[in-house]
């Protein structure tokens, strides 16, 4: 039985999502003590829970433990179970953070696998679906994975009501995650700016886009406005894609009561300009997001800024279920290559 502190490092749910991931993979039983302890509100919370019951369910797992407010749980995995799962988080909580717990462990499955998730689809502190769609699951099947996902409805906080569905290809046998190797950019081929209004006025999205043209010096037909009219959660999102020849990041800014559209527009707009400047392939966000796929696969190696706590936790979890070295080498004040196996 692994013994793991959560409250290590950052002390966040990714480490609760990436010891689910890797037990399920690798078979191994876990205790997992001090449960996000260094959050506000530490314990399982009902995203968290949503999290612990999924992961159950597809590899028919004992659990002692792995309720509402929970500060410890007990996670004894069996076999991993392709199929059809839909699962409703029942809160806003992120469904990209609920699939991101499961999905490691279907796409090395020799049979297909559907993963219908109802809550948020945008939420501030998870990725968006946007990135998942734009950033992540290209690089993942790069890497010979089969994966599409698709937005049905957005979700926000706090109503959520989103949905996304994610399609995973059967693998196959004896398959492994191919090397990701991503230590230049290449040219940068466009520049794209959407803001999203749901059950709010237009004006606000168009406030957004105007500001991020203005500080990225975008042509008004690369930016969108989109008022959404099937969601039954007020919202408000702007996101910034940079597509470039090896890679592309997305950017986001999260419309609040009392913030201005301007200011939350030039939050996502600076993120994005610091990253051009920077020259860099790979942002923090994404930077934690390939460890995983990396460390089961025949891994790889990528160029990114200074790396976070969140990331360097998540190699930590990593290490403690898998024999993969993973490096951190600063190259310069502004870049650090990670190399991994």
């Amino acid at each position: 039985m692994l013994e793991i502190d959560g409250s290590q490092g950052e002390g966040g749910g990714q480490i609760l999502r990436t010891s689910l991931a890797l037990s399920m993979i690798t078979g191994t039983p876990f205790r997992l003590n001090n449960i996000r302890a260094r959050r506000s509100r530490p314990g399982l919370q009902p995203q968290h829970q949503v999290c612990v019951e999924t992961a159950a369910d597809v590899c028919g797992a004992q659990l002692l433990g792995g309720k509402r407010g929970s500060g410890t749980l007990t996670f004894e995995p069996g076999p991993i179970q392709p199929g059809e799962y839909r699962i409703d988080i029942g809160t806003a909580g992120s469904t990209t953070l609920v699939l991101q717990t499961v999905l490691p462990a279907l796409l090395m499955q020799p049979e297909p696998s559907l993963v219908q998730i109802d809550g948020g689809t945008h939420n501030d502190h998870a990725p968006p679906f946007d990135f998942l769609e734009k950033a992540f699951v290209p690089l993942l099947n790069r890497m010979g994975a089969n994966v599409s996902v698709e937005l049905q409805r957005y979700g926000f906080y706090p109503r959520g009501g989103g949905r996304i569905v994610a399609r995973i290809g059967a693998a196959a046998p004896d398959s492994r995650l191919s090397r990701l190797d991503l230590t230049q950019r290449g040219e940068v081929r466009e520049i794209r700016t959407r803001a999203i209004v749901s059950l709010l006025n237009r004006g606000i999205a168009e406030r957004e886009v105007n500001r991020v043209a203005r500080v990225l010096d975008l042509p008004k037909e690369n930016c969108e406005v989109v008022e959404e009219k099937k969601s039954s959660s007020i919202g408000n999102v702007v996101l910034v894609e940079v597509r470039s020849e090896h890679v592309t990041e997305v950017f986001i800014g999260f419309g609040a009561v009392g913030v201005p559209a301007e200011r939350v527009a030039q939050g996502a707009a600076d993120e994005a300009k610091a990253y051009l400047d920077s020259e860099i392939p790979v942002g923090p966000h994404l930077a934690d997001q390939l460890l995983l796929p990396m460390a089961l696969g025949e891994g790889g190696r990528f160029l990114t800024q200074t790396v976070t706590e969140h990331t360097r936790t998540n190699a930590d979890v990593i290490r403690m279920f898998l024999d993969v070295p993973i490096r951190f080498a600063e190259v310069d004040e502004r870049q650090t290559l990670v190399e991994v196996g």
